[in-house]
């Protein structure tokens, strides 16, 4: 019997953390047996994994990442790197990026950071050399700057960028096709009937929001119908932009009868300031949104929004931060679709 080991149960370890020397101790096998075990090393006989997993599992032994990290000279964590003024957007980016790290030894740390501060960049690198990141994922609006992506590379951090368009290489690219998306919205409403319309754009830095404006404008313009510069307001993603908006269109009688928002938050706030003015929608007023967050179906009437599979998104990015940098792969996509609810109708 393996010394320490009670007969009815797990070894006694004294209330202590299980180290590696101790599941060698333990074990009767030598420490480089059991970090060969832990690595999946094929060079260990079956019997000897199986006796030595089990005893893991029964002490709760967790490999310390760091350990591990200072013995293959790297970390064994992913970084997130934001600043995106959506909360849930940023949500479901980590899940699907956890989704795709489960069961790799991989652990993710996120690192918001404010993209207008001179020194950002400077921050994003210290955070990056003092976690020793294997990789970082790069979400809008950080991954648009190049300047950041140069300096990850001067660095020799690998990266992912989750942007609307392809910015590089399809090794470091997952493309959300936003411009797609809001041309959808454009030929839905235009179906409807609609041709006094608006839009509630995100805020100009965000290669998103031009791509949807361009988008839903194009669109437009290929039907037949041109959007005015009056009828495009600029605001900030949140919830309060929209609101501030939706008071600017919607004031005075000539008022449009569809309004598409840059994203669901926004939309949450034409719907405010639609109920203060005593319009219905949809019945006076349509209105769209975009990315098809757990917001669209919790409002009344459900807002139609445009879906993006962002959690998916998340798990393609930290997908390809664990595929070797020599695999050579197609350039991944994440295609938007209109999810038709109850916030439009022909107009009146």
């Amino acid at each position: 019997m393996p010394p320490n080991r009670r007969e009815d149960g797990p070894p006694d370890l004294a209330g202590k953390a299980a180290t590696i020397n101790d599941i060698a101790r333990l074990a009767g096998v030598s420490k480089k047996t059991v970090s060969r075990i832990l690595n999946r090393s094929p060079l260990v006989r079956s019997d000897t994994r199986e006796k030595v997993e089990k005893l893991m599992r029964e002490v709760g032994y967790v490999p310390d990442p760091m350990a591990r990290g200072l013995a293959f000279r790297r970390s064994f964590l992913i970084g997130m790197i934001y600043d995106n003024p959506t909360a849930q957007y940023i949500v479901d980016i980590q899940y699907g990026a956890l989704d795709a790290l489960r069961d790799s030894d991989f652990e993710l740390v996120v690192h918001p950071c404010d993209s207008r501060s001179p020194d950002y960049v400077a921050g994003v690198r210290r955070f990056v050399q003092q976690q020793k990141l294997h990789g970082v994922i790069l979400v809008p609006r950080v991954s648009e700057d190049q300047a950041l992506c140069d300096m990850l590379d001067a660095i020799g951090c690998r990266y992912a960028r989750v942007a609307a368009v392809s910015l590089e290489g399809p090794e470091r690219m997952v493309v959300t096709h936003d411009r797609d998306g809001a041309a959808e919205v454009a030929d839905y409403l235009q179906r409807l009937g609609h041709r006094d319309l608006a839009m509630v754009t995100g805020p100009a830095a965000y290669r998103s929001a031009m791509e949807r404006t361009e988008g839903f404008v194009g669109a437009l313009r290929r039907r037949g119908i041109e959007l005015p510069a009056s009828r495009i307001v600029e605001a900030g993603y949140t919830f309060e932009s929209g609101v501030a908006a939706a008071e600017r269109l919607l004031r005075g009688r000539n008022r449009p009868t569809a309004i598409f928002c840059g994203n669901d938050e926004m939309a949450a706030g034409v719907y405010r300031v639609a109920l203060r003015m005593g319009l219905r929608i949809p019945e006076q007023l349509s209105v769209v949104g975009y990315d098809d967050s757990t917001l669209a179906s919790r409002l009344w009437p459900p807002l139609t929004s445009v879906r993006r599979d962002t959690r998916d998104t998340g798990r393609m990015a930290a997908a390809m931060l664990l595929q070797p940098e020599s695999a050579a792969r197609p350039l991944a996509s994440v295609r938007p679709h209109l999810v038709i609810r109850d916030s439009c109708q022909p107009p009146p």
